[in-house]
């Protein structure tokens, strides 16, 4: 790799670090808006479903705006998207509009879709095509460096204190009810409002820098040439179902967890203590059960980020199918293990999902394009559309919860990880059909 392609990459890795951290911030939001706003399951879900039918809606225009601007200008057009979809959660906030809440998901997550469309590619074509899954890997595991810190941020920001439902609302005096509702509204409002700031200067570091041209986008390709190529088909069904797999896990882990009780068995637990102290140093008799059972959501996106890692070395010696196949079985095994036992047990053989799901989506997106050549800005818009599964899946196991359990609705993940493995193996038996 040139030393051009070199700081390209360290700046590119730094934009999957921060979409990383603040997708996983708004799993921390969906319990805390479950409470204020007294949700099902289902309805909590919807949470997800406005952020990641953005990618349904916006992966394919994206491609397009691409072509006409060239992937620098689309990156700073996705960073100031994603400014302006932190800042909608100001107001949100300040007036409870759950409303707002959702509109304020979609821009933000259509902003980082136009990201996504631009930089998962270039990544990929930054040096020698071989190591192209190895690359895209490295890049995601600091992606996953942002969601194993946004556990913490949101536990201590989030979900450290105690909601009160409507009714307990309407016995405060009028005084007691605003200052309650102005602490609720600064306990969202001042990470987000960090997070516009930070993606504003972002956008002025990417304006400063001179990315080098590695694709042509002036040439006239459509995505019906795109669609062609079997394994891009099959790839964005895997996209779909381990975006929204893996959304659906951590969506729903605060929950699950308090579900099982967990969070008088870690109160109680001498080890399961030092690491809560660790994270939240106050007195764990003032801290809610959510924020209790909320600090250990990090060890499932932690997992991600050092098995993202440990995938960027494996496959410099292993085939990258293999290592997916490998991964996929373990994902399974780990959920079952969960749906059989209870306890710390089932705790902890969820959270280890989280390791094996690591290298899951840049390998499965450095696959599906690897034979698209100068289509690969359409393949890569298709891929992005096909993250909309995060806003199906989760919804669909809320709703399998709400009619029977959590434990019973992880067949539902099953499925999709069973597809995973099935797309590893047939990837290595599809021919490229374009030149």
């Amino acid at each position: 790799m040139t030393a051009n392609f070199k700081k390209s990459f360290y700046l590119l890795t730094s934009l999957f670090f921060m979409w990383g951290l603040i997708t996983v911030l708004v799993d921390s939001l969906i319990p805390r808006l479950k409470e204020i706003f007294e949700l099902t399951y289902f309805q909590a879900g919807l949470v997800q479903f406005a952020f990641f039918i953005a990618y349904g809606l916006i992966s394919i225009p994206a491609g397009a705006l691409l072509h006409k601007i060239g992937y620098k200008k689309g990156i700073i057009v996705g960073l100031a998207i994603m400014g302006l979809g932190c800042l909608l959660f100001l107001p949100a906030a300040s007036f409870r509009m759950f409303s707002l809440f959702l509109l304020g998901y979609f821009i933000l997550a259509s902003g980082m879709t136009v990201l996504q469309v631009a930089a998962n590619p270039y990544v990929t074509v930054l040096g020698d095509e071989k190591t192209a899954s190895s690359r895209l890997n490295l890049s995601q595991a600091f992606n996953s460096l942002g969601t194993t810190i946004a556990p913490a941020i949101g536990a201590v920001f989030i979900l450290s204190d105690k909601i009160k439902s409507s009714s307990e609302i309407a016995l405060l005096d009028q005084a007691s009810n605003e200052i309650y509702l102005d602490n609720e509204a600064s306990a969202v409002q001042l990470p987000f409002l960090l997070l516009a700031l930070s993606l504003i200067l972002l956008s002025v570091v990417v304006m400063t820098v001179k990315l080098p041209k590695v694709l042509n986008t002036s040439i006239n390709t459509n995505y019906r040439d795109a669609l062609k190529d079997k394994k891009l088909v099959y790839g964005a069904i895997g996209i779909f179902l381990y975006v929204g797999a893996e959304v659906a896990i951590g969506s729903y882990l605060v929950n699950y967890f308090l579900d099982m009780n967990l969070a008088e068995i870690i109160r109680t637990n001498e080890s399961m203590r030092w690491i809560i102290t660790f994270i939240q140093p106050d007195d764990l008799s003032n801290v809610d059960n959510k924020g209790i059972v909320a600090s250990f959501v990090m060890f499932y996106w932690g997992g991600a980020m050092v098995g993202r890692f440990i995938g960027s070395i494996l496959m410099k010696t292993y085939s990258p199918k293999k290592v997916l196949s490998v991964f996929s079985i373990l994902a399974v095994s780990f959920i079952i293990i969960s749906m059989s036992t209870s306890g710390l047990l089932s705790m902890w053989s969820i959270l280890g999902v989280g390791l094996f799901n690591s290298i899951m989506f840049p390998t499965i997106f450095s696959i599906a394009i690897e034979d698209l050549g100068e289509l690969k800005p359409q393949g890569s818009g298709i891929l992005c559309t096909a993250i909309a599964g995060g806003a199906f899946i989760p919804p669909l196991y809320g709703y399998f919860t709400d009619i029977s359990s959590f434990k019973t609705a992880f067949l539902l993940l099953i499925i999709c990880y069973a597809y995973i493995w099935y797309f590893a193996r047939k990837s290595a038996q599809l021919k490229p059909v374009i030149s």
